[in-house]
């Protein structure tokens, strides 16, 4: 039941080794435990390293939205599949590109299939859900959080049309709409 705890703890510990000058986050980030625990809770060592990165050279996502993100994969890990990896992976070449649309909307395509993918494991090292691109849909699209976000695209499975009508309203209402509304 504290799992948060180590999970920023871990995350501090990597920002300092980070800010160290190490970059190379397969030498000596991860003890033999801590893998252990990032696989316990359905991530992935390159993407926690990820989120340590980009907080320490933009200054975000923040530790708790980091841990907020992780928070929807544990969760659809252990709930949806029970803990058990689906073996596949999205690769750079299947994601849609940076001007693809869906219901009008610019760049929905390929953070769809970059959420549904973090959902299920399923992210190519070479990628990351919530990097700069998609932060930057999320907060012109009513500054959603990027773990709402990865709530919405599990709740509404393959309806990207039922995504689309909630970005769009996000965006619309300058994300005043709750979860769930």
């Amino acid at each position: 039941m504290t799992w948060n705890d180590t999970f920023l703890e871990l995350f501090d510990r990597c920002v300092t080794v980070y800010r160290g000058g190490n970059r190379d986050f397969e030498s000596c980030y991860y003890t033999p435990a801590d893998r252990a625990f990032l696989a316990g809770i359905g991530c992935q060592t390159r993407e926690f390293f990820d989120f340590v990165e980009d907080f320490c050279d933009e200054g975000i996502p923040s530790a708790t939205t980091a841990m907020l993100i992780a928070a929807v994969r544990r969760d659809y890990w252990l709930t949806v599949q029970q803990g058990v990896a689906s073996g596949k992976i999205l690769t750079r070449d299947e994601v849609p590109t940076f001007g693809d649309e869906c219901f009008g909307i610019t760049y929905l395509p390929r953070i769809l299939a970059k959420a549904r993918a973090k959902l299920r494991g399923e992210l190519d090292p070479d990628l990351m859900f919530g990097c700069g691109g998609d932060r930057r849909f999320l907060q012109k699209h009513g500054d959603i959080h990027p773990a709402d976000f990865l709530r919405w695209v599990w709740a509404a499975g393959n309806d990207d049309g039922k995504l689309a009508t909630w970005v769009a309203a996000q965006g619309a209402q300058g994300g005043k709409q709750e979860a769930g509304t």
